[in-house]
């Protein structure tokens, strides 16, 4: 950082006046306003950064926020420019009913007019935990301001019975073992206090680092950034250097407009396949793009997963955690291994193209028990494909790498459950009709169902069957799955079965085929019997709605368009 930052150009505290019909008298009364929390007039005079401050009771991932708070306006402090904090709503996964994907739009749209609505410059947006990335840069990039991404980093792991613990991998696999009767009562509940220790997000490559990695292969955050554990104190320095970025930023044109284009997102989503992230990432992506005007297409996303290799070995399809990454090299690491795939001319937030950023030398060598040399890599293609079919017509999404691959050509019997309380009430009866080579099938849990597309994809292994032995079953829904999951679990459905997609005309005995080498889905029914189906489902109750969730209701769309609203489209040129 510069001892003697330049003068920035901006409007500061003055910028987008309340219309008096005075201009005078607004920025003598907004400045007067400002003078009674004790700012002085220089102060006033300076450009001002904005920081979208995520910080709540409800979300354990950011509750190190306000020390890294202080950091950035450190950072915008010796840039030259005045901080000022706002708050937004704040996403907490695991606290938030029925899911918290239904509130990721509501999240954008209250960043992207936090950020029109007040005086600012810049912006600097501090999230973390799964939601609340996406939600910010779909609301940065429908605002434009010039804007930097600071992540929270993930946990740091903790111990049990000298074995290593990260959220969330570690808890889904002792609750496996507990429903299987391989843990106790009093086992599952020392680990229950020992898996979350620390601040930030989940120790593994989750949804939360997931996007953290492609906000930084985006072009949207500092480089090396996010990998860094939320404890570790190379993540206030981080913090302090974005600050000082975002006022630099100020007076440019360096918005996410420019950074967040085609190239920059084919480059997201090479280092989403390199990472075998969460499936969550191609709808955050798409809904990001969507905001852009860009389409992803899924055929090209197979096209992308099919040239691009595994090289990051992280649970839950490896066996390291993020605070290994970080040691081995972080994304930065991943970039440079991907060098020959990407599209080197793409901006980033730093003022240089990527190519120009990846021609530096890296800090420190790469870990390669964590991140794999290109011609030496984890698996040969992609962790995620995209598959289509007679009963994905619109697509459907399946982590591959974190499936038993015996699983991936299979032709099974269908076990159909209609509904998230259907499951809960039958998966585990003794008489439940299963066999380990069924197909495990969840209606109704898409983006319109009631249960508003949870991260209920993964559809736990009836416990006759996990007490049996078996570890893995093809599962498929119009839900989700949390990217800390694992298995031969197909997700995001499109059209789901709320909507009449072919998902709700699968009954019990059906014959499904899942092909991933032909990245396939079909329901082997004859076309016959599906219209008879099709014409005896029932209409949908009609449902009183108000508030945000009769907006919700109204308007979103289907999972090959992102889930966002359709009146967010991109923002008309002026």
């Amino acid at each position: 950082m510069s001892d003697k930052p330049e003068k920035k150009m901006g409007r500061g505290i003055t910028r987008g006046l309340t219309n008096y019909g005075d201009a005078d008298f607004a920025r003598y009364l907004r400045r007067s306003f400002a003078k009674s929390m004790g700012y002085s007039s220089a102060m006033l005079d300076r450009p001002v950064v904005g920081i979208a401050y995520t910080q709540s009771g409800f979300n354990n991932c950011h509750r190190h926020f306000p020390e890294m708070l202080q950091a950035v306006k450190r950072g915008v402090l010796a840039g030259g420019a005045l901080p000022l904090e706002f708050p937004t709503i704040s996403l907490g996964e695991v606290f938030l009913s029925p899911t918290s994907l239904k509130f990721r739009n509501l999240m954008a749209l209250d960043t992207e007019e936090m950020i029109r609505a007040q005086p600012m410059d810049s912006v600097v947006l501090m999230g973390g935990c799964d939601k609340t990335v996406p939600a910010q840069l779909m609301g940065a990039v429908s605002a434009d301001l010039p804007a930097i991404s600071l992540v929270a980093g993930p946990m740091s792991t903790s111990r049990h019975r000298g074995e290593r613990l990260g959220a969330c991998t570690d808890c889904r696999r002792f609750w496996a073992r507990f429903r299987a009767n391989d843990v106790s009562e009093e086992e599952i509940e020392q680990v229950e206090g020992r898996l979350a220790t620390t601040a930030g997000t989940c120790a593994v490559m989750g949804t939360a680092s997931t996007m953290a990695s492609i906000t930084e292969a985006l072009g949207m955050a500092l480089p090396g950034s996010a990998a860094i554990p939320a404890v570790h104190a190379d993540r206030l320095r981080v913090a302090e250097e974005t600050g000082f970025r975002a006022a630099e930023l100020i007076g440019s044109d360096l918005t996410p407009a420019k950074i967040i284009t085609e190239a920059s997102l084919e480059n997201a989503i090479r280092v989403l396949l390199a990472i075998s992230g969460s499936t969550n990432a191609v709808l955050h992506l798409t809904a990001i793009a969507r905001r852009r005007g860009i389409r992803i297409d899924l055929n090209k996303f197979n096209e992308l997963s099919d040239t691009t290799p595994v090289l990051v070995n992280l649970k839950p399809v490896g066996s390291h955690y993020m605070e290994d990454l970080f040691a081995a090299g972080g994304i930065d690491a991943v970039l440079r291994e991907l060098k020959p795939l990407l599209n080197l001319d793409a901006m980033t937030i730093t003022g240089e193209t990527l190519g120009e950023w990846l021609a530096k030398p890296p800090a420190d060598p790469v870990d390669r028990t964590v991140v794999k040399a290109f011609d030496e890599p984890l698996e040969e293609v992609g962790g995620l494909v995209a598959l289509f079919g007679s009963l994905a017509p619109g697509g459907a999404i399946l982590k591959r790498s974190a499936a038993d691959k015996r699983l991936l050509e299979h032709t099974g019997r269908a076990v159909v459950f209609t509904s998230l309380e259907d499951l809960a009430a039958r998966v585990d009866d003794p008489d439940l009709d299963v066999q380990p080579d069924d197909i495990m099938v969840l209606q109704n849990a898409g983006p319109l169902s009631p249960a508003s597309m949870p991260e209920a994809g993964y559809l736990p292994i009836p416990k006759k069957l996990a007490r049996a032995g078996v570890k893995d079953m093809v599962r498929i829904s119009d839900a989700r799955m949390s990217g800390t999951a694992y298995g031969a679990v197909v997700l995001h459905v499109t059209p789901e079965a709320s909507v009449g997609g072919p998902l709700a005309l699968v009954q019990n005995g059906d014959r499904i085929r899942l092909s991933v080498a032909e990245k396939r889905l079909d329901l082997l029914v004859d076309e016959e019997t599906l219209a008879r189906r099709r014409a005896a489902l029932p209409k949908p109750p009609e449902i009183e709605r108000r508030g945000y969730d009769r907006i919700y209701q109204s308007h979103i769309l289907q999972a090959d368009e992102g889930c966002d609203f359709d009146f967010c489209g991109p923002v008309a040129a002026e």
